[in-house]
């Protein structure tokens, strides 16, 4: 893929403290038809880029000087601040679920990618006139780690939908009966289906009947 010879080349800027990568984007945006408008190596030279030479889109790495931790991260906040017209791409070499979000958040013209998705040009080209266009793109790393991180937060993933329309009838007060009722299905099934339900939850072993009220709980909680 190329994007040479279009009328209006996107003008980019490049933050990254790594001279090699920094100067490898530089090389790869301009043989296919980008204008690369500055090159920095910290969040403070990458502002001043942005306010001289007024870029399209600004590809900055998360972590730069003087701590190597998030100035990255502040800049394009500064930058979706101050000059909210620039598209973001913001790279990174680690998944970083927290960054991801709070970029996210910030609104569209937006991408979180790690670092080795640059090899694969064509892509990375493509996810620039993405993001210049307004769209959102988000690593699929960073998505599969959000996916995790959702289950492991969620105490009920471990139910099947089924188990989880019992568990909700539980809730709204309906005993073993009420809830075959609803469902048309049998009592005994239901037996089962709570059987299954307070195993799958973990819940101590005491009487049935207060393990049936803390499994409501745990379905209010994370409700």
């Amino acid at each position: 893929m190329t994007f040479e010879g279009t009328a209006d080349p996107l003008r980019v800027v490049i933050a990254d403290d790594d001279v090699l990568l920094r100067e490898g984007l530089a090389s790869l945006l301009d043989r296919h038809g980008f204008t690369v408008a500055g090159l920095a190596d910290d969040g403070n030279h990458l502002l001043e880029l942005v306010e001289k030479t007024e870029p399209d889109l600004a590809i900055v790495d998360i972590r730069m000087p003087p701590t190597h931790t998030t100035e990255g991260l502040a800049a394009s906040r500064e930058i979706r601040l101050r000059f909210p017209r620039v598209a973001l791409l913001v790279l990174s070499a680690f998944v970083e679920v927290e960054h991801a979000i709070e970029l996210l958040a910030s609104g569209e013209r937006i991408g979180y990618l790690l670092k080795t998705r640059v090899t694969d040009v064509e892509d990375f080209l493509e996810t620039l006139h993405r993001v210049h266009d307004g769209g959102t793109v988000v690593d699929p790393a960073v998505v599969q780690e959000l996916v995790a991180a959702h289950r492991r937060r969620d105490p009920l993933g471990v139910l099947s939908p089924r188990e989880r329309e019992v568990l909700a009838l539980m809730a709204e007060g309906r005993s073993n009966a009420g809830v075959a009722k609803e469902l048309w299905v049998t009592e005994g099934t239901v037996e089962k289906h709570v059987r299954s339900i307070l195993t799958k939850l973990d819940l101590p072993e005491t009487d049935d009947t207060h393990r049936r009220v803390l499994a409501v709980l745990t379905f209010l909680e994370a409700a």
